[in-house]
């Protein structure tokens, strides 16, 4: 089979396509041929060393979709024939997160999913709705159920709920798609017009333009009548944690999710979250009943992942490349 290889070049690691034998499923395992991943900020951080991880030899990529071709001895949750998605942490089925999981995170500690077969467990995967392609469904495994999970799962959003979600990437445009099929009203912000039109499409119903409003969380607090918002998506990280705390009601939610703004202390003071007796939540993807739940709800509204382009398998590197331009607007995919 083919296969990309995170292998050290320099400080970082380069993205090298090679063979590898096919893989065999043992017992409890299931061979999945690839048909499409789609592509993290996780994934650019493991490329760059951004977080001094080994991932030297690792598949890279958590998030692929496909169908079972082989399953080990003592399987019977899926067969071949079936379409189905890989869990990011292997291991966790349900119930409160264990440190133990972040062992079998997807390319991590684990080989990952950029690749034509893969190894995986047969817990570890869930039925993809069947309505969605397979491009479509890559884009769930990571992004799709981090969004769920903050919204949801831990922020139990509910209908006429306000919602703030930071940027036009893939876990903020699944939140928008999610509340708003949910009921409640959002507010997006983005460096880009042309994005906040688009996420009128997707559910938004209030733009801010960060770039126009530099101190944009005052812009979020006018627009909600000194409100503020129930629930902030927040994927920036200690460089915008202040002013999404400057955004949420009394009793609101943030949901920290990313580190695009690097992964150093916040920059500002916390004491608004005491002061709105609010809640912080850290969110790292989710379960495998929480991928499901999330699958029921996605087949019952009948939504569709936002993808902004698709690149062939060997032009998994200039996807790497788009990702880091930061030129998209929800999700960027390989179909292998």
């Amino acid at each position: 089979m083919r296969c990309y290889e995170l292998r050290p070049d320099g400080t970082a690691y380069a993205l090298t396509l090679t063979t590898r034998p096919d893989p065999e499923p043992g017992p409890g395992r299931v061979v999945v041929r690839v048909r499409a991943v789609s592509l993290n900020y996780r994934d650019l951080t493991n490329l760059r060393n951004a977080a001094g991880r080994n991932v030297a030899g690792r598949i890279p990529t958590s998030d692929g979709a496909g169908e079972v071709v082989a399953v080990g001895p003592g399987v019977t949750r899926v067969k071949a024939g079936d379409r189905v998605a890989g869990c990011f942490f292997q291991t966790w089925v349900g119930g409160r997160f264990e440190l133990r999981h972040h062992q079998s995170d997807l390319g991590g500690n684990i080989d990952g999913m950029l690749t034509e077969l893969a190894d995986l467990s047969a817990e570890g995967v869930v039925a993809v709705p069947d309505y969605l392609s397979d491009e479509e469904a890559a884009c769930l495994p990571c992004a799709g159920l981090t969004a769920w999970n903050a919204l949801v799962t831990r922020g139990g959003a509910k209908a006429g709920d306000r919602v703030l979600a930071l940027g036009t990437g893939g876990v903020s445009v699944f939140a928008v798609q999610f509340a708003a099929a949910l009921g409640c009203s959002v507010v997006l912000t983005s460096g880009s017009d042309e994005k906040l039109a688009r996420a009128r499409e997707w559910g938004a119903e209030t733009g801010v333009n960060y770039k126009t409003h530099p101190d944009w969380e005052k812009e979020v607090w006018r627009i909600t009548g000194k409100k503020g918002v129930d629930h902030v998506i927040e994927v920036g990280g200690p460089g915008t944690l202040g002013k999404s705390l400057a955004c949420v009601a009394p009793g609101g939610h943030v949901a920290l999710i990313g580190v695009l703004s690097g992964f150093g202390p916040p920059t500002d003071s916390l004491f608004p979250l005491m002061a709105r007796n609010a809640t912080l939540s850290g969110i790292y993807v989710g379960s495998r009943a929480d991928f499901e739940a999330m699958n029921g709800f996605l087949a019952e509204k009948r939504l569709r992942p936002v993808v902004d382009r698709v690149f062939g398998f060997d032009a998994a590197p200039a996807a790497y490349e788009y990702l880091a331009a930061g030129r998209h607007a929800g999700k960027v995919v390989v179909r292998v």
